[in-house]
């Protein structure tokens, strides 16, 4: 209880409060000192597979883009294969927009498998279509399923995991998206030999998702949700079911705690933008801007170009790029409980402007020998596997720890919002921007956000390692 006791030093009023909760929970060291995590695990996994569908469904269209616009008589249009893309993206910003109402709406079992509904529908929709509207109709439904599911899963997966883990299964989250990326790659090959391979690609993707709405009716509702409705009984017996009997207790004093001072009437926007949750607001939403900015989603886009001027055929490009992400991501998972959020973010933000260092290097050689290339390709797998280290799987993990546990799901909306906004608006004009710009200039702005997005999480962003909400609540909220 080290953590806790630094916390309170800093606020007086709450200091016997904080000396309680050390001795309850020093008077139940002998039974368990830490509750099992395997008893949370499986319904973390099923949490995952949402993001699982969000990766494959990010990355279904790459490979068979040329093969669907053959089919349905849009070929060379970009106009017509940029919608292909981005409708699904105008969906993840719907889903997104809501997904705070609706998770604290329906609870967020039932937000699961609201999610996995418009999924299967739109999956169903593109594999049958016969036109482009029909193309786009279905990657518009899809895309409101996979802005709801992230939030959701973040938000769940911080509220049914003990502490000492909550950092591990938040990476499975990351892990889970870059293995539905790979999988959409893998499914995709026969593409090009098989005639009408795409529709049995959108078809898969149905298989995990109707897994996700079955397999929720059998997880725990998060015990959060519902002590917030004042269903605590049902809390209890959920808690009992993730962490065991003899921490229920402890559990649910912490849980009033952290309640004890929420009103329990409805969440407004203007209270997210003003006074005193501002402050977490605006370190989250900054920090999906930044993630979103600092340029990764560009080297997605831009990364076969490179890799096909270096000789590299895209299949083995795509390759590296998943490997590189994975393994990142892997190692992510490792250290989050072990070296904490923070050093992993700083990390992570400095090793990404490193790499955009060697892409500029890389672009201003005038030379176009074999080493700029091999310079352009190793920056690039450095940039991916720096990103996965933590800008990509931290700040959805941050987020609903720092967040209050009264406006964690409209908050988790918000911020997500910014998310897609921007990852939109990345996609929409970065090959114009480096067109006009060049690679040299457009790397060095990339570089520079990245610069920018350490100094920004070296004020602003706390170290929640090992802490419960409530002590991470208690440091970044100025008590009323």
């Amino acid at each position: 209880m080290n953590a806790a006791d630094m916390e309170s030093k800093e606020f007086d009023d709450t200091l016997d409060m904080e000396d309680n909760s050390a001795l309850l929970q020093k008077s139940m060291v002998p039974e368990v000192s830490d509750p099992s995590w395997k008893l949370s695990l499986p319904h973390v996994l099923v949490a995952t597979i949402s993001s699982f569908l969000f990766g494959y469904h990010l990355g279904v269209v790459n490979e068979p883009l040329e093969s669907i616009s053959a089919d349905l008589g849009f070929k060379g249009n970009a106009l017509a294969e940029g919608l292909v893309v981005s409708t699904c993206l105008g969906g993840a910003f719907l889903g997104s927009l809501f997904s705070g109402w609706i998770a604290d709406g329906v609870g967020r079992r039932r937000a699961f498998q609201l999610c996995a509904l418009p999924m299967i529908i739109g999956a169903v929709i593109s594999a049958t279509s016969k036109t482009l509207a029909g193309m786009l109709i279905g990657r518009l439904f899809v895309g409101t399923g996979m802005g709801l599911g992230p939030p959701v899963a973040s938000l769940y997966v911080t509220e049914v995991s003990p502490s000492f883990v909550r950092g591990t299964y938040g990476s499975f989250i990351q892990i889970a998206t870059c293995l539905g990326l790979m999988g959409a790659l893998l499914v995709g090959i026969p593409v090009k030999e098989i005639a009408g391979w795409w529709r049995v690609c959108f078809w898969l993707s149905t298989i995990p998702a109707a897994i996700l709405a079955l397999a929720m009716v059998f997880c725990t509702e998060s015990p959060h949700w519902l002590h917030k409705q004042g269903r605590t009984y049902e809390a209890e017996a959920a808690f009992e079911k993730l962490l065991g009997g003899s921490h229920v207790k402890t559990a649910m004093v912490q849980l009033a705690k952290l309640d004890s001072g929420d009103e329990t009437d409805a969440v407004s926007l203007s209270e997210l933008f003003y006074g005193r949750h501002f402050r977490v607001v605006f370190i989250g939403s900054t920090l999906f801007a930044l993630q979103q900015l600092s340029g990764i989603n560009a080297v997605f886009y831009f990364s076969s170009t490179v890799f096909k001027s270096a000789g590299v055929p895209s299949g083995l490009a795509n390759a590296f790029i998943g490997i590189a992400n994975l393994s990142g991501s892997v190692v992510a998972m490792t250290l989050m409980d072990k070296v904490g959020r923070k050093v992993l973010l700083l990390g992570s933000f400095f090793g990404m402007a490193m790499a955009m260092a060697v892409q500029v290097v890389a672009a201003s050689s005038y030379s176009s020998g074999p080493g700029s290339l091999y310079l352009s390709v190793g920056g690039m797998l450095m940039f991916v596997l720096t990103f996965a280290l933590g800008a990509g799987p931290v700040p959805g993990l941050l987020l609903p720890e720092i967040f209050p546990g009264r406006i964690r799901a409209k908050a988790m909306a918000v911020c997500m919002s910014v998310h897609w906004v921007i990852n939109f608006f990345v996609g929409l004009l970065f090959l114009q921007l480096l067109e006009k710009l060049g690679p040299q200039l457009l790397y060095s702005m990339f570089g520079t956000v990245c610069m920018m997005a350490v100094v920004f999480v070296k004020r602003n962003v706390v170290e929640t390692k090992g802490k419960s909400l409530q002590e991470i609540e208690i440091a970044l909220l100025p008590q009323e």
